[in-house]
């Protein structure tokens, strides 16, 4: 039944993944179609990493007892490279040239520095010998064949594909991407590229609610733009449902002004409503409810609006859909305000912010001074969305606050401060 009445954002977000489950299907691909997918099943190890102990450095390889005397000087007879190793067992007083990666002979239990070693027409000797054990990385240290590497609803990141390709699986067995079909409604829009009316404006919304879907896995159906008219968003909403479409996504006419007819056009289609308000600043105007087999998402007009509700209830239905069982966890951070806060009254409210580091390395959100919900400009200057729950006190500059970041975020460092930091290793 729909409730009319103001749900708070995280009531709102267990609503619309409240049944949501991986959908049927996957496919496999190869590793260069893999990024963004989700896993559909375990991946085990194929292999052992590394396969025999190798060096961890540079160095020579070596019995540690055999440098224990003071003095004592090793006979180097022969190199084991990577790729390349020394096929016999070492004997006793002998040493190896090795590279890094290269197989440990066998015989040899620890690696002398090739920075720490003596080197004369008497053989190889130390200083200071290494102890057993020293510089070696055993068979195995990274995975063992037959362990499970990988598992079913992880998201696949580049650790992941390197990890996948290492393990020796070319393919990789993934969820089928949900299908999203886009909806944009609007007598005032037309599409990039044409020339506006004097009351008109270009259609934007869709590429970035696109982009927060795609990244979150998704396959985005983009319809195209429609009138305002009812039985014109009928056929919108008809092409939808042929395409199988598993989220339909409508951009704009979901508040209840006169030229507002989304909702008459999705009742008259079936829908089952579900909520249509929501306590959140920007949109508090977003559609929730299902549509035989698709679920239906329809987004404020307002294109800072549309683009906070993709990000917080979009993106993760996509990645539930999938099975990704974190695509509803908090993915909020700490950080501290770079300007005094007001106090904030009735709903939780998303301000555009930019991030940097102060001096003593803090995260600061500092918000937009303007943060009307059709301002773009203030949108793509900002690194995070300054979270501020309904009823918060006032907050001074550098107390804290909690954030969270937009996609591809880039926190800037406070003036000055490169000149603390330390070398990097």
């Amino acid at each position: 039944m729909a409730d009319d009445k103001l749900l708070s954002v995280d009531e709102a977000l267990a609503r619309v993944l409240a049944g949501a489950t991986r959908l049927s299907g996957e496919e496999e691909v190869s590793l260069s179609k893999a990024l963004g997918r989700t896993l559909a099943k375990d991946l085990v190890s194929r292999r052992t990493q590394p396969p025999v102990a190798v060096s961890a450095m540079d160095g020579y390889a070596l019995r540690a007892a055999d440098l224990s005397a003071p003095g004592a000087r090793l006979k180097l007879v022969g190199e084991s490279a990577a790729g390349h190793g020394y096929h016999l067992a070492l004997g006793a007083g002998e040493t190896v040239r090795i590279f890094t990666g290269a197989p440990v002979p066998e015989g040899a239990d620890t690696i002398l520095l090739q920075e720490d070693a003596t080197i004369d027409a008497s053989g190889v000797g130390a200083a200071s010998p290494p102890p057993a054990g020293r510089h070696i990385r055993e068979r195995g240290l990274d995975f063992r064949e037959g362990d499970p590497a990988l598992f079913a609803g992880t998201r696949i990141g580049p650790s992941e594909l390197a990890l996948a390709a290492a393990i020796n699986h070319p393919l990789l067995p993934v969820a089928r991407r949900p299908r999203v079909a886009l909806i944009a409604s609007g007598d005032e829009l037309v599409p990039p590229g044409a020339e506006p009316g004097p009351a008109q404006i270009i259609a934007c919304n869709g590429y970035a609610v696109a982009a927060i879907a795609e990244a979150a896995g998704a396959e985005v159906i983009d319809l195209g733009i429609f009138r305002d008219d009812i039985a014109e968003l009928e056929k919108g909403l008809e092409q939808a449902r042929a395409a199988k479409a598993d989220i339909v996504v409508t951009l704009g006419g979901a508040s209840v002004g006169d030229h507002d007819l989304l909702r008459p056009a999705l009742a008259r289609q079936g829908m089952a409503l579900d909520f249509w308000r929501i306590a959140m600043r920007p949109g508090k105007p977003l559609i929730h409810g299902t549509l035989g087999e698709a679920r239906i998402l329809g987004l404020p007009g307002n294109p800072v609006a549309a683009f906070v509700c993709a990000l917080v209830f979009l993106g993760p239905l996509v990645r539930t859909l999938q099975g990704d069982p974190r695509a509803g966890a908090d993915e909020t951070e700490a950080a501290v305000a770079g300007a005094p806060l007001k106090p904030n009254k009735g709903r939780r409210d998303y301000m555009r912010a930019t991030l940097t580091r102060d001096a003593e390395g803090r995260l600061t959100a500092t918000p937009q001074a303007l943060q009307d919900s059709s301002l773009l400009t203030e949108l793509a200057r900002s690194q995070a969305l300054l979270i501020r729950e309904a009823g918060d006190g006032a907050v001074a500059a550098g107390g804290p606050c909690r954030i969270l970041r937009l996609p591809g975020a880039f926190v800037a460092e406070a003036p000055g401060r490169e000149d603390q930091r330390s070398p990097s290793c």
